[in-house]
């Protein structure tokens, strides 16, 4: 495996690092307190491709590999200091994109990439309920066969994108007798009758993504809106998984170096009893850690991101990205905070958002503990 940047990957970094710090952070702290997802916005980000980065030329895409993904991720997660954005561009194109462009059939693929890929359509993805969250399969969601026709009845919650969003792969039961094989994936559209929209949720942070609830009552779907085959909802589940929990946290790589260029900075500037705070080992030292942890975890993400591509699975890679990356955003946005004192409680300095920003990576796409458990079974424990 070799990381080294080709010069399509640097052209690739330098220009979306600059198009993100000209064009996404006006107006963050009214956006994030507001809780507005700006569609402006997204249709920037869609004119530069971020929303196709791996979707086939045919369907609009830039049809880059999932290391060329990763980078441009991280390029946007440093560049972008809206955290909110930069996980609902990743949901819609790793959770729904990715899911379609994989396993749909040429017709599915050709009425919903362009759309997603040139903004015009916002995608959600559908499997947490309230009765289950972590135990992902235990849901209560059915579809039923009605002729050539399925028809969906549930509720789902903690959706991103849910009140903004146009496409979604979502997850329901059609044989409970079979476990994970009775599980179907299917693409519902927003205008479908009997599909809506429920609660909004109000989070500590990501406060520019919305997320919210998707009820499904009676909504009837012609068997065209099958993702992939009649009980192979699991397959579609896990490609989603694979490149959300390796993909995902690309941003976060981003956010750490942002995180740490802005406490070196802060460091070297702020002065107290004589001397810049950089040059007390305590302060130091934090900053220190946070360099360690940012490089493990850059390595850990082109090398999950390179198997991703390469190899027939990346479930074991994709759970110990996803739980290293996380954590180590937690641990370099409270380190921020601490390294700016007063000054990083204050929401003008952005460093408090960061750290709000950063706990729901611990959380979304399987909990900390649940990646601690996967990893333990591929241990055979």
């Amino acid at each position: 495996m070799d990381f080294a940047y080709s010069d399509e990957q640097k052209l690739l970094r330098d220009s979306i690092t600059k198009f993100a710090q000209r064009e996404l952070n006006d107006g963050l702290l009214e956006r994030d307190r507001d809780q507005v997802f700006s569609r402006e916005i997204w249709q920037k980000c869609a004119g530069l491709g971020l929303m196709g980065l791996p979707v086939p030329e045919a369907y609009g895409g830039s049809d880059f590999d999932a290391l060329t993904c990763a980078i441009a991720l991280e390029a946007l997660g440093y560049g972008c200091r809206d955290g909110g954005l930069v996980f609902s561009l990743s949901a819609h194109l790793l959770a729904c994109v990715v899911p379609i462009m994989t396993h749909g059939d040429e017709a599915q693929k050709r009425r919903y990439l362009p759309g997603l890929v040139d903004g015009s359509l916002v995608g959600m993805h559908a499997i947490t309920e309230p009765g289950s969250g972590s135990d992902s399969f235990a849901m209560r969601t059915t579809a039923r066969p009605d002729g050539d026709d399925w028809i969906l009845n549930g509720t789902k919650t903690f959706i991103s994108n849910a009140p903004v969003g146009d496409v979604c792969v979502l997850f329901a039961v059609t044989d409970a007798s079979k476990g994970y094989g009775g599980l179907t994936g299917f693409i519902l559209e927003r205008d479908m009758p009997g599909f809506s929209f429920g609660q909004k949720f109000e989070k500590m942070g990501l406060r520019t993504s919305a997320v919210g609830e998707l009820v499904l009552e009676d909504v009837r779907v012609p068997s065209t809106a099958v993702l992939g085959t009649v009980g192979g909802g699991a397959g579609v589940f896990a490609t989603a998984m694979e490149w959300e929990r390796v993909l995902l946290v690309a941003g976060h790589v981003g956010t750490i170096a942002r995180l740490l260029d802005t406490s070196v900075k802060y460091a070297r500037t702020r002065k107290q009893f004589g001397q810049p705070i950089g040059k007390f080992q305590a302060v130091a030292h934090k900053l220190a850690d946070m360099k360690v942890h940012l490089e493990a975890a850059r390595a850990l993400l082109y090398q999950s991101a390179w198997r991703l591509s390469h190899e027939r699975s990346a479930a074991l890679d994709a759970s110990i990205v996803k739980l290293f990356v996380s954590e180590s955003l937690v641990k370099a946005a409270l380190d921020s905070v601490q390294v700016h004192g007063g000054n990083g409680y204050m929401v003008e300095f952005e460093v408090e958002r960061a750290l709000r920003d950063a706990i729901a990576g611990t959380l979304y796409s399987g909990t900390s503990e649940m990646q601690r458990n996967i990893i333990a079974r591929w241990l055979g424990l």
